[in-house]
């Protein structure tokens, strides 16, 4: 093979930007306008190490108003972590733009872009978004990342989001990651993680936090647990802060949400991460005229993953998500030593001041 075939062979092109080994390119693939005629550009950020290896796409705001992912893609990208990368790092930190300006979860035409995969260049906008990215970078790469939160109002405990039997080594990275809770979640049709299965790209999908909010814990986990799985597949040697090993994570065997038993004002008497057994009063809802108030009972043991944070709820609605395990115990020493040691890190190794909660 000759100098200029391995010099071909090593270069990446996406959407017609060629990135030399041991470059770093930041560009705009260009989306549909706004009505205003207003260009809408989606940023992508790639460094392309110098030795061949993984190309990892770490992306954010698949629902638009999902925005902790997005300071875990700006942290990572200026991480001195990445001196030295071997394969190529690919980062999209706002996937819907047309949801992110809005502050909503959905595109304009009020579809969900995370149901419209791989989407078709001659469909509805949230089709052609789906068809581009689709096209222009999951195709180029090997693994994948998905950074997600609770919907609005909603809460979810720092957790990693596979399917164990879409691809053999989901199950290693997802244990990678180091969140408390791994969920073997069934893939849905029309999302970017079906998408990948189907192309034999295992992805992850990592929840925490709420819409529209950032948290400083949520954050952090995410930037670590991004580079750990980059530490697995060998693309990185060390992760930021300390280096002792996380606490083993647990797989949940199946999820619950407890819903509302009436209409009403809600006093949640139980936190995020809270171990539950079956029967205990996770809350009480009553009247805004406190006449009349029903208890919020767990109808099954385990962990609490997620939580709504409205007080103002209708009968039926969800308000607490419970992950339930073989043994509940094991499962709540992870997401204890979870908390301690993202607490410790904040103290020991402040790598920016970090935002308060």
């Amino acid at each position: 093979m000759s100098r200029k075939e391995e010099k071909d062979m090593q270069e990446l092109v996406i959407h017609e930007m060629t990135v030399r080994p041991g470059k770093r390119a930041s560009f705009d693939i260009p989306l549909p306008s706004l009505y205003t005629h207003a260009p809408v550009p989606m940023t992508v950020h790639v460094i392309h190490g110098r030795r061949e290896g993984p190309r990892l796409l770490v992306c954010a705001a698949v629902h638009g108003d999902e925005i902790n992912g997005i300071e875990i893609i700006r942290r990572l990208i200026r991480s001195p972590m990445l001196k030295g990368l071997r394969g190529t790092l690919i980062a999209v930190p706002i996937v819907n733009v047309y949801g992110f300006v809005r502050q909503s979860r959905y595109l304009p035409d009020r579809r969900d872009l995370n149901r419209c995969f791989p989407g078709t260049d001659k469909g509805s906008l949230a089709a052609r978004l789906a068809h581009l990215f689709t096209h222009e970078l999951l195709t180029v790469c090997t693994h994948g990342i998905d950074l997600h939160t609770g919907a609005i109002h909603r809460d979810n405990l720092p957790q990693i989001r596979t399917a164990f039997e879409a691809a053999d080594c989901n199950e290693a990275l997802a244990r990678a990651f180091g969140a408390p809770v791994i969920l073997n979640a069934d893939l849905r049709d029309g999302s970017l993680r079906a998408e990948a299965a189907e192309r034999g790209i295992p992805f992850l999908v990592y929840e925490g936090g709420e819409a529209l909010r950032y948290s400083e814990t949520v954050i952090r986990a995410g930037v670590r647990g991004v580079f750990r799985v980059m530490r697995a597949l060998g693309m990185v040697r060390s992760v930021p802060g300390k280096s002792r090993s996380p606490a083993e994570a647990v797989v949940a065997r199946s999820t619950q949400w407890v819903r509302s038993p009436q209409s009403g004002l809600l006093r949640a008497l139980v936190p995020l991460g809270a171990k539950v057994s079956s029967g205990e009063v996770l809350g009480v809802v009553e009247d805004p005229f406190g006449k009349n108030e029903e208890q919020v009972t767990a109808t099954c043991s385990g962990i609490v993953i997620g939580r709504n944070n409205l007080p103002l709820v209708t009968e039926g609605d969800a308000l607490f998500h419970i992950a339930r395990f073989g043994e509940a115990g094991p499962a709540a020493e992870a997401v204890e030593q979870f908390q301690v040691r993202i607490e410790e890190e904040m103290e020991a190794f402040p790598a920016e001041p970090p935002i308060a909660d």
